[in-house]
């Protein structure tokens, strides 16, 4: 089974990031993320990557009906190598090596387990799951059940409380802030919503995020069209899965069911009975319930959850 964060390899030397969970008319949705040139793996941008497919491959361009939205795929058969991310973090967990990503991984991991929350119930992606880690890189964990990925938030939050983790800094606020791109969100606003998820924080100065990957069924059973941009105040009715892969946040509206947020900056980023503004692209599935999605392309431009303080 394909889930989201997990990596794919192609025989082309094209690593993609799969997207979305299971498979659409055989084909695995996904996302170019490095390309191997000169004798080494390069990762790419949204723009350079469909430029890349568009001139070399373009078999891997894709149109999504479940989802209405342009993104990539790969066929079952054309897969030389899937990247798991729960198998690969109990090897770099069980590895002697000096490199001191993995060393971080592994004390953090430690210290997790300490806590009660065991090993095998996570998974780790990014450029850990594909081994192009380098001396900067963040560590990227994913946990695939919800109540533990909460137990794992209060975690985060003893741990930094007791001086075994480090809050991020104003500096790393900013970098964080600078990567996301969330233009659409002050930095001010971006760090008030940021501050109370617990869902990231730093290791030995070394940042670390928590993203949780939960399937659900509801989603996939369904298909959207897009009818165009929207922008609306509502109430959050229902935050139960704010932090899903993809979040979703039921609305007390009159004609919009939820918003759903394929974009990390927007997860978890509203609870219930806060009032918020939204800002995206208005869908509706074959039934005829509505919903706005934030994230319909991966820069999301002009698209943001913001609370009304």
């Amino acid at each position: 089974m394909y889930k989201p964060k997990d990596f794919i390899e192609t025989e082309h030397g094209l690593r993609f990031a799969v997207v979305a969970e299971g498979s659409e008319t055989g084909m695995i949705r996904c996302f170019l993320r490095y390309i191997f040139q000169d004798g080494r793996w390069r990762k790419v941008a949204t723009e350079t990557a469909n430029g890349y497919l568009r001139a070399y491959f373009p078999q891997y361009l894709f149109h999504s009906a479940e989802l209405d939205a342009d993104l990539h795929a790969v066929d079952r058969l054309a897969i030389i190598r899937h990247y798991s991310p729960t198998a690969v973090l109990q090897t770099l967990l069980q590895q002697a090596d000096a490199d001191p990503v993995l060393a971080d991984l592994r004390q953090l991991c430690g210290l997790l387990q300490a806590e009660g929350i065991p090993n095998d119930n996570l998974g780790i992606t990014g450029s850990l799951l594909i081994g192009l880690q380098n001396p900067d890189s963040d560590i990227d964990l994913l946990c695939y059940d919800r109540c533990l990925f909460h137990q794992l938030r209060r975690t985060v939050q003893n741990l930094i409380e007791q001086r075994h983790c480090q809050p991020l800094s104003d500096a790393d606020w900013r970098e964080s802030y600078r990567r996301r791109a969330c233009d659409e969100l002050s930095l001010e606003e971006y760090i008030r919503h940021e501050r109370r998820k617990f869902n990231k924080a730093m290791i030995n100065r070394r940042k670390f995020d928590i993203t949780l990957v939960s399937a659900d069924a509801r989603v996939a059973e369904k298909r959207f069209r897009k009818l165009g941009p929207v922008r609306i105040e509502a109430v959050i009715s229902d935050d139960s899965h704010a932090f899903d892969y993809p979040a979703e946040f039921a609305l007390d509206h009159a004609e919009i069911a939820c918003a759903v947020s394929f974009t990390a900056t927007y997860s978890g980023q509203a609870q219930t009975g806060e009032r918020v503004s939204i800002a995206g692209q208005l869908e509706q599935d074959q039934h005829g319930g509505k919903r706005i999605v934030i994230g319909s392309d991966r820069e999301a431009a002009g698209e943001y959850i913001k609370v009304l303080w």
